[in-house]
């Protein structure tokens, strides 16, 4: 076996994935102290409500969506990672209801340490995930360092009167979450050697699948909003769209589907730095009921790598559209609703 077959990546980082992120609380303290960007009437999309990706107008009829994403290994396997982290960074164009057309590689690698072949490998697992999305590869960037990061800048393409945001949602609207959640919780414990190789396929599956399907489907309907769901968790990300759109919002816990064993791992300790971090920045704007313990509200903060799409979708349209992402295959579940009271705020029932 080579190298790249063998090697514990995790071990080559102190935090794995979009659970390395700078935590909310921190990076909002920097980006206070920022002087403001220049107004441009053609910027549709900017920093204002945190949202995915920017969003710039070129013509009436077509606007280009930027965004950029990039961790340390999340899990052992090369080739995985690579997928992982590009399947997270293109994610952004869906969640803002564009098309993905080109893709820039970022690394950094310790190229004196590892094998050459690890880093061809991660090249090559993001290279068959662009494949698999219609992207071009049109380059990159990369510097020798002691800990690898690999992620992706893409750019996409939207028609300005089709954008999504994580501001639109509107009373009345059913929250749809399209993939599990508990992956942070999941992938500390694979750093930990606790999950066995078919759990490992599990979450790794779960990363590494494309929301290319989940926003191809959602264009048909009637959505008002949506974000995906990755280093701020569930909670931190739903928090940023009832902000946004200045509406309250309702989960209900039983129905947020959580991915096997999480609540077990949690219960013996595994809970990522970055989910106790979410949880420390939301949960003064988050009403939990009295018989929530901590260990399922730290699920619901989670810190998420390459998460679902969380859509706000008109009630009316809800069922429906439910069905038809999961006659699709993914694990989606309608989990709250976008409600007039409490606005800037979530309720977990």
């Amino acid at each position: 076996m080579t190298e790249s077959n063998t090697i514990k990546l995790t071990s080559f980082s102190s935090k794995g994935g979009c659970g390395c992120k700078i935590g909310p609380a921190d990076l909002a303290q920097v980006i206070r102290t920022l002087p403001p960007a220049v107004p441009n009437p053609n910027l549709l999309v900017g920093l204002e409500t945190s949202d995915d990706a920017g969003v710039y107008r070129l013509t009436d009829e077509l606007a280009i969506v930027q965004t950029v994403d990039f961790f340390t290994p999340i899990v052992d396997d090369p080739y995985s990672f690579g997928q992982i982290a590009a399947a997270n960074a293109i994610s952004d164009i869906y969640a803002m209801g564009g098309k993905p057309l080109t893709a820039l590689n970022i690394v950094a690698f310790p190229i004196t340490v590892l094998d050459k072949q690890v880093l061809s490998d991660i090249l090559r697992g993001a290279g068959d995930k662009l494949q698999e999305a219609g992207i071009t590869l049109v380059g990159g960037h990369s510097i020798d360092d002691k800990e690898p990061k690999f992620g992706l800048a893409v750019t996409g393409t939207v028609h300005p009167d089709r954008v999504r945001t994580n501001a639109g949602a509107k009373p009345g609207d059913v929250l749809i979450l399209t993939k599990p959640i508990g992956v942070g919780i999941l992938s500390s414990s694979i750093k930990k050697d606790l999950l066995n190789d078919d759990e490992i396929r599990r979450v790794t599956a779960v990363m590494s699948q494309l929301n290319k399907t989940a926003a191809e489907v959602m264009e048909n309907y009637d959505v008002h909003a949506c974000t995906d769901v990755t280093g701020f968790g569930l909670m931190g990300h739903t928090l940023e769209m009832a902000k946004g759109s200045g509406t309250g919002i309702r989960i209900s816990f039983d129905q947020v589907p959580v991915l096997p064993r999480v609540r077990e791992l949690a219960e013996s300790g595994v809970i990522p730095g970055g989910t106790r971090n979410n949880h420390d920045h939301v949960k003064e704007e988050i009403s939990f009921p009295d018989s929530m313990d901590q260990i399922d509200r730290w699920i619901l903060c989670d810190a998420v790598t390459s998460g679902g799409l969380l859509i706000s979708v008109a009630g009316s349209e809800g069922e429906q559209l439910l069905q038809e992402l999961k006659q699709a295959g993914l694990e989606a579940a309608a989990i709250g609703i976008v409600s007039e009271e409490h606005p800037g705020r979530i309720v977990v029932e």
